[in-house]
């Protein structure tokens, strides 16, 4: 046989073999195909009915369309505060604070008052209020109309609190000054209820029928005085032209023609947060005052005056009547192609409509910003003689609507993406057929409408901001990603996992959008048709001040922070955190710590690995603060930290602490550190999903299982900690589920003497069977980012540390008021109790055995952790950072102080009461490790869990028993 022919032979089986294997495949795809349609356990049965409106039916826009007929009455209706039908935890007071027939609401509790309404409508809601000193968070409170919420955003009417500087600006010992804390300075304020994260520019308007209506007035947070509650209709602001015709000029004519007035920045007289002090820039050389080596606080406002609706009010005094021109050195550099937006208000009035809305566009240059028409001439601002105010608003002024259409159309498709993800799953398979249109033909459509929605937003933010940037590129291509999908709809399963990104983008651009940063230099007052100064930064001047910079640079030390102490009694501290953290800690030790005890402190700010190599090299600090919850034992092992049991005034300084937050650092009857934040897990959940597929919160864990498969019918998951945990691209294991199960079913991690691991005793070993069926018998998720996924609803309940809570608050918009936390699941006994029991991480603070004077040490150190100097540090921290910094102290009184609400703080109590201390031992370190180990040989190579875990135990034991004897620790 010739070689072709052999050849020819091979090549007819070699095609024959491919024509059967595909013959083969499509029958497979189809057979598949056929059961995935008539399977009656699939959730492609759902019909096109049950999938309702994708919107949500709450929004204020909706509301507003419910009463597009209904008029706005001039009626005003004064609500007679003292006459309330119903009420809890008020107080009517004939007078306060010089106001007579006061209400004091509480910071929980309600009043109701029924009034009657003359001509049903819309109206506005203005009040007159004192904020009470309390935990120095804004006041919130919600609105119900005849025993029902109008609206999303009716739940969260806020109300600001007023500051002002603590003290005159200082300086240190080496001529840089010092930021003056910030204090409440209560006074009178008036407001409508409005919209508090500002999209909605104008109040709200609320509908009220003809005749009796009930008003409830219910309580969130912080407690507030009403002096005034009028229901009405706001005035229309006045045009300019309107607004100076109202004045008879002749009576303000300036003599002073070159009079002005410059107010610095930083000297503003009221705030209405305590993020807004003065700050300070070295950037330029014509900033006032000025230099180029020192701290210099020359300007106010900054990253934290972005969020609508927060203000700054400098006092301004004119020699005389006439009419005068404002002006306002200010630099927005932060948000490139974007504006920031500012309302003027004098004397507590914004004066005319075009002041309602003061631009100021990016620029990396300070410039001087005026009030002025179209233009360029100055408006005439009729001035009596003596002392005005003049206000600057955060207002998104027209790019609030955008935002609002961008925030719901957030919400409307991740909608979409969890109706999908219930046919297709998370990892859909490339080779089916999910005929998507035919499923679900009312997704489709609604893609094709959001598309449009997307592409007039689109429009609409570049002729805000005159140019197409980044924040619109997103929705550009969400946009044309829809379009995609309605002309080819089996493209949706393969490109899932990038629609669920670009979903999220479009919600981190929200954030993006509404962040409104503006630094001010000073404000400038003069003469009307007086000569305005100049404020660019010359040649000359920019190539002075970098050489200035640059020499410096060679004699500033700018990694030591505040006053340097040298000689007498001086304490070393070494903070592991950040700059921010450092900075209010030396502020607060230079202005309080230091004046009361007469110990200097200097501190530096060190990384973690520094530590370690410094105290071996006896260049170590006296104390170490933010160090991780297992360093002071590890130290106390070696001798190389301090027992603070020796101090006599111990107990009285931990009696702020619950006693389990000692445990991390108790060694041999010493205990060699404090707590300073205590972190643990709570259950987070979206109310709207889990009304929407019908179930209610697991108590237990059986109840937990029992939810599973709800929520895998609808392709949802539920998250529980792994020790696959993943954040920021690595692995960051979590175990904290896997010892909550332990300790919820009786064990206990270590024996009583710390000298072996418990791991074996029977309950841990079915704790550990138990943790790692939930991933090999359930299918949870080992790796996940539970923020994006819970935003996106993918996640719609789960386990997760508390402090979740405030960067979801913060960065995910768009899902307020639809989701909440409570405790987490436990397991029940016999009796019917449900324990819940939790363990605990964080950090601590340890005085070094190497200190000098530890007794200047333990003063320093029961300072740091009193609940005094723990709720300053917190909430100048929140201040400085946001909400989302907000401080998980473990100080149960300082705690309590804290800017959570009423209903938040009561779960969180509650669940601490059952957190557990997790102890440090010689050789713990193998003990997570093999857990980890352990979890991943059961779920990743399917061997025995009891086994496994049996294994492992044994080699941590031996482990802890080496450990032990070469520290010479005795096991009797």
């Amino acid at each position: 046989m010739s070689v072709l022919s052999i050849f020819k032979k091979k090549s007819f089986y070699i095609i024959l073999i491919l024509v059967l294997a595909m013959i083969g495949y499509s029958i497979y795809v189809k057979i598949a195909n056929d059961r995935f349609e008539a399977s009656d356990e699939n959730p492609v049965e759902v019909s096109a009915e049950e999938i309702g409106d994708i919107g949500r039916d709450d929004t204020y826009a909706l509301y507003l369309d419910n009463y597009k007929e209904a008029t706005r009455p001039e009626a005003e209706i004064v609500v007679d505060l003292l006459n309330y039908s119903a009420s809890d935890k008020v107080e009517a007071l004939k007078e306060y604070e010089g106001e007579d027939n006061v209400l004091v609401s509480q910071e929980d509790g309600f009043v109701e008052w029924t009034i009657t309404v003359p001509e049903a409508g819309l109206y506005n809601f203005y009040m007159r209020y004192y904020p009470i000193a309390s935990k120095g968070i804004d006041i919130e409170r919600a609105l119900y109309i005849n025993g029902e919420i109008p609206f999303s955003g009716a739940d969260t009417l806020t109300f600001s609190r007023v500051w002002t500087d603590g003290e005159e600006i200082t300086q240190d010992n080496r001529g840089n000054e010092i930021r003056p804390s910030q204090k409440e300075a209560p006074r009178w304020e008036a407001t409508y209820f409005k919209d508090f994260m500002g999209y909605q520019v104008e109040p709200y308007e609320f509908y009220l029928k003809e005749g009796e209506n009930v008003i409830r007035f219910e309580a969130t947070s912080e407690p507030v005085a009403i002096s005034d509650m009028v229901i009405g209709q706001v005035a229309d602001l006045l045009s300019y032209d309107e607004y100076i015709a109202g004045y008879e000029l002749n009576l303000y004519q300036n003599t002073e023609l070159e009079y002005f007035n410059k107010v610095q920045g930083e000297d503003a007289t009221f705030r209405s947060s305590p993020t807004l002090y003065a700050n300070f820039d070295r950037a330029s050389s014509n900033t006032e005052p000025y230099s180029a080596s020192k701290i210099k606080l020359n300007n106010i406002g900054g990253d934290a005056w972005r969020v609508a609706g927060q203000w700054i009010e400098w006092d301004v005094t004119v020699p005389e009547d006439g009419l005068y021109n404002i002006s306002f050195k200010s630099r927005q550099n932060y948000n490139r192609g974007m504006v920031s937006n500012r309302k003027v208000y004098i004397d507590g009035v914004t004066p005319f409509e075009e002041a309602a809305t003061l631009q100021f566009r990016y620029s990396t240059e300070w410039k001087l910003y005026t009030l002025e028409d179209e233009e360029g001439t100055p408006y005439q601002i009729p001035l009596t003689k003596g002392t005005h105010t003049i206000r600057l608003e955060v207002s998104l002024g027209d790019l609030g609507k955008i935002l609002n259409q961008i925030e719901d159309s957030v919400y409307r498709l991740n909608a979409m993406y969890r109706k999908i993800l219930v046919v297709t799953g998370t990892k859909p398979d490339a080779y089916r057929d999910y005929r998507i249109d035919k499923i679900y033909p009312e997704v489709i459509t609604a893609m094709a409408e959001e598309a449009d929605y997307l592409d007039d937003i689109v429009v609409q933010l570049t002729e805000y901001t005159g140019q197409k940037g980044s924040e619109t590129a997103v929705a550009d291509n969400l946009a044309k990603q829809l379009q995609r999908f309605t002309s080819n709809p089996d493209a949706i399963p393969r490109t899932m996992e990038n629609f669920k990104q670009n979903i999220s983008s479009l919600g981190t651009s929200i954030l993006n959008l509404s962040n409104s940063q503006l630094d001010v230099d000073f404000v400038y007052v003069c003469a009307d048709g007086g000569e305005l100064p100049n404020v660019d930064e010359t040649f000359f001047g920019k190539v002075g001040h970098e050489l200035k910079s640059f020499v410096a640079s060679f004699f500033e030390d700018y990694s030591t922070l505040g006053n340097v102490y040298e000689g007498g009694e001086v304490l070393d501290v070494w903070l592991l955190s950040g700059r921010d953290q450092s900075t209010i800690l030396k502020s607060m030790i230079d202005d309080t710590f230091t004046p009361e005890t007469g110990i200097g402190v200097n501190v530096k700010l060190v990384s973690a690995d520094t530590l370690l190599p410094a105290v071996v090299a006896g260049t170590g600090p006296d104390i170490a603060l933010t160090v991780t919850g297992d360093v002071p034992v590890n130290y106390a092992l070696r001798g190389a930290s301090c027992d603070l049991t020796q101090f006599v005034d111990f107990e009285e300084v931990t009696s702020e602490y619950y006693e389990e937050a000692l445990v991390p650092f108790e060694f041999e009857g010493g205990i060699y550190g404090l707590p300073e934040t205590q972190n643990f897990n709570v259950m987070f959940y979206r109310t709207d999903i889990l009304e929407d597929i019908g179930v209610e919160l697991p108590e237990t864990w059986e109840e937990v299982i029992a939810l599973l498969p709800v929520l895998q019918k609808n392709n949802m998951q539920f998250a529980i900690p792994s020790t696959e945990r993943v954040i920021n691209n690595q692995v960051n294991p979590d175990y904290s589920a896997m010892l909550s199960l332990v300790y919820q079913y009786g064990g206990q991690l270590y024996s009583e003497d710390a000298s072996r691991c418990l791991l074996d005793a029977e309950r841990s070993v079915a704790a550990f069977e138990f943790y790692t069926r939930l991933y090999t018998h359930y299918g949870l998720p080992q790796k996940y980012d539970f923020v994006n996924r819970f935003r996106s609803g993918e996640m719609p309940i789960g386990i997760a540390d508390y402090v979740n809570y405030n960067t979801l608050s913060v960065f995910a918009p768009e899902i307020r008021g639809l989701w909440d936390f409570a405790l987490v699941p436990g397991v029940k006994d016999e009796k019917g109790n449900i324990n819940r029991d939790i363990p605990s991480w964080g950090s601590a603070s340890m005085i070094l055995d190497t200190a000098d004077d530890k007794d200047a040490a333990w003063t320093f150190l029961k300072w740091w952790a009193s609940s005094e100097t723990n709720v300053r540090y917190a909430r100048e921290l929140e201040s400085l950072m946001g909400s989302s910094a907000r401080y998980a102290t473990a100080n149960k009184v300082a705690f309590d102080q804290l800017a959570w609400s009423t209903d938040n703080k009561a779960i969180m109590e509650e669940q601490w009461k059952s957190v557990i201390g997790i102890p440090q031992v010689a050789g713990g370190y193998y003990t997570t490790r093999h857990m980890i180990n352990a979890f991943r040989r059961v779920t990743y190579d399917k061997e025995d869990a009891r086994e496994t875990l049996l294994d492992y135990t044994r080699t941590i034991n031996e482990e802890i028993e080496n450990k032990r004897a070469e520290l010479g620790l005795s096991d009797e």
